[in-house]
């Protein structure tokens, strides 16, 4: 900084000015600064910046099942959020989720000089571990009872349009294939396809578990396929309703004409599925941007924070119809 100032001719105090982009420098004045900066190569000093102001402009990302289709998006709408925002992001991956490993991504993240740190992790397995104190947290696709700010999809919601638009189709009752237990997400759309069903009077049918895969949609698809009773499935995501669709087709049953199917995040390729798969539209987007928002006023502002919940919306395509005919 001597050096730009002696080039430019200016005080240290000047420098520092333009630098830090105060607004209190004549336009003449900031010009002749920052070509004495290119000239000898300058560049203003972050960490020494972040040490004055106590401010890092990183923000900490913890994640587990980086490579399933929800966070794969959230992630990057996080990240693209977050640039927006002048922050950087840290991405911490826990392969194995444990007490322990939580506190030591949370242990690397302080070394690593992070602002705050954003929670992707299932709450069936955070519920587990204790978060550590010291850093501002945001968690995102989890449960609503921490102290930290959540942020998630409306799954109640989202499971509900799905459950309840086959019925309004004329169905009798929806068959559901849910996603794992330790997920928090399955696990809340499970409860409100059960709920939903019974609220309108109507019987349960055996729950299948699947994994998320389009291979477990396609097995638990063969078990559905061979029952003649079923009309209507809601899949808890679209990669197994996949799955589904290839069961039925192989075993004769045509969508929607025999059996109407309805999936969840309303990815890409959906729109590409044969028939085209009628499904719970997520907004990553919005789920990603609202994570940083929420944490960078976390950051300013550490008072109890309500848990938010980014609506969902059904989209319907040509894979649900009303049924042709209903064997019971």
């Amino acid at each position: 900084m001597a050096d730009v100032a002696r080039l430019a001719g200016v005080s240290g105090q000047t420098v520092s000015r333009v630098a830090n982009g105060r607004l209190n420098v004549d336009a003449a004045t900031r010009a002749r600064v920052k070509d004495a900066m290119r000239e000898l190569g300058y560049r203003p000093n972050g960490a020494a910046r972040a040490l004055r102001s106590g401010e890092f402009r990183s923000i900490g990302v913890i994640v587990f099942e980086l490579s399933t289709f929800g966070t794969t998006r959230t992630l990057d709408a996080i990240a693209t959020a977050a640039t927006a925002r002048g922050y950087s992001v840290n991405l911490m991956p826990v392969l194995a989720v444990s007490r322990q490993a939580v506190a030591d991504a949370f242990s690397r993240l302080g070394e690593q000089a992070v602002d705050g740190v954003i929670m992707m992790i299932e709450a069936q397995i955070l519920d587990e571990v204790q978060l550590p104190t010291g850093l501002p947290v945001v968690v995102v696709h989890a449960g609503l009872h921490y102290d930290h700010p959540v942020v998630d999809a409306d799954q109640t919601q989202g499971a509900r349009l799905a459950t309840e638009h086959l019925l309004e189709l004329g169905h009798r009752t929806v068959w559901h294939l849910g996603g794992p237990p330790s997920s928090f997400a399955a696990d809340q759309r499970r409860r409100s396809w059960e709920q939903t069903l019974r609220d309108h009077r109507c019987a349960v049918p055996e729950l299948l578990i699947g994994d998320w895969s389009s291979a477990s949609g396609y097995d638990a698809g063969c078990r559905l396929a061979a029952d003649p009773d079923v009309t209507a499935i809601f899949v808890a995501n679209d990669q197994m309703a996949l799955g589904v669709l290839r069961a039925l087709h192989e075993h004769g049953r045509k969508v929607p004409d025999d059996v109407s199917v309805v999936g969840f995040d309303d990815m890409e390729e959906a729109a590409q599925f044969w028939p085209p798969l009628t499904t719970v539209r997520q907004t990553f987007t919005d789920i990603g941007q609202c994570s940083v928002d929420t944490l960078i006023a976390h950051l300013h502002d550490p008072s109890p924070h309500t848990a938010l919940a980014v609506p969902t919306t059904l989209v319907i395509r040509n894979s649900t119809a009303p049924p042709r005919r209903v064997a019971y």
